[in-house]
């Protein structure tokens, strides 16, 4: 994964800078690592620091409805403090964390639809130049991974996935958005609600699962979510019997909807965790059937090969990156005017 650009700031003649992230998708709270290339351009310059960014697409909501945006969720100095000799090259190599509320981007190789990048900032003789994008790839830890693989085994399927900029009340949310995988229900839920919407809040110590029950709205009454959570630690994955517990989960979430009445949809005692507060509201989504298979690798496959999933699971991803990067360029526009 490699991008280039040359320092408008500085025009032509100035340094290049290509940055390269090792192969392989990260891990929240792992290391990301790789190295920034530096060529020299037809001059002297003193390269002050460079910096990388993450920057996530998300879907952020107003009054007038919905609309995207873009979130710088972390920065890096990687470097800086050097003087780069006319047509001199010069590689810095770097090793960063991500932050543990990292979202997921893929599963098996399959594509959630989850738009991630990284960006360089060069600040040169004080003019500063953001770079092109490059994909951000991101794999589940251990625990996520068997959480999503027991619903598709336990019959849920995959409808998409997105970043929603706000906070769940009640949790140890840290970073500004949060990630929504959406699924379709298992036959023997289907008639009890629309879609289960999952949320992943990963931290040092565990991972703290978010359910949302999307209800069908009855005869008399509208639809409206129920939400519960739940902790599992990192430690233990490849004993547990996840469908067991995955289907525990899904079968109490489901049965604390007898206890929400119209007037308090959002908040109640958690079992797992002590009681919490509220969660913003969704539109009731239809439901649009299910899709069966071996494990949610399987479903999300499936999704990525056809329907609407097609679209949001098969997105090419340098696409979606060049879309970021418009948002940028409009960014950069603004600060110049003022």
């Amino acid at each position: 994964m490699v991008f280039k650009r040359l320092l408008g700031s500085l025009g032509v003649g100035g340094p290049t800078v290509d940055t390269v992230l090792d192969p392989g998708a990260a891990r929240p709270g792992s290391t990301l690592s790789g190295q920034v290339h530096l060529r020299g351009g037809s001059a002297d310059f003193d390269i002050e620091h460079i910096t990388l960014e993450l920057v996530a697409r998300v879907e952020v909501e107003h009054e007038e409805g919905e609309s995207e945006g873009v979130v710088t969720f972390e920065r890096f100095t990687v470097g800086g403090g050097l003087r780069l000799a006319e047509g001199e090259q010069h590689s810095i190599p770097f090793s960063v964390m991500l932050p543990w509320e990292t979202p997921i981007t893929e599963l098996y190789g399959q594509g959630l639809g989850i738009v991630l990048g990284v960006r360089t900032e060069l600040s040169v003789a004080g003019a500063k130049d953001k770079g092109d994008l490059d994909q951000l790839a991101v794999g589940p830890l251990p625990a996520q991974e068997s959480i999503l693989e027991a619903l598709g085994q336990l019959g849920f399927g995959f409808k998409c996935a997105d970043l929603e900029y706000g906070r769940i009340g009640g949790t140890g949310q840290q970073l500004p958005f949060y990630q929504e995988i959406e699924l379709t229900p298992a036959p023997q839920y289907a008639h009890q609600v629309n879609e289960i919407e999952l949320t992943f809040l990963a931290h040092p110590g565990g991972v703290e699962v978010v359910l949302e029950d999307d209800k069908r709205g009855g005869l008399f009454s509208e639809g409206h979510d129920a939400l519960t959570r739940f902790a599992v630690p990192h430690d233990g994955v490849e004993h547990q019997d996840w469908n067991t517990l995955v289907d525990r989960w899904i079968r109490q979430l489901v049965e604390h909807r007898a206890s929400y009445g119209s007037h308090s949809a959002y908040a109640h005692a958690d079992p797992y965790a002590g009681s919490h507060g509220g969660h913003h509201g969704h539109d009731e989504h239809p439901h649009e059937g299910h899709r069966s298979g071996p494990g949610m690798g399987t479903a999300i496959a499936a999704g990525a090969a056809g329907l609407a999933v097609g679209v949001v699971g098969g997105m090419v991803a340098a696409e979606a990156v060049d879309e970021i990067g418009d948002f940028f360029e409009g960014d950069e526009e603004d600060e110049d005017e003022g």
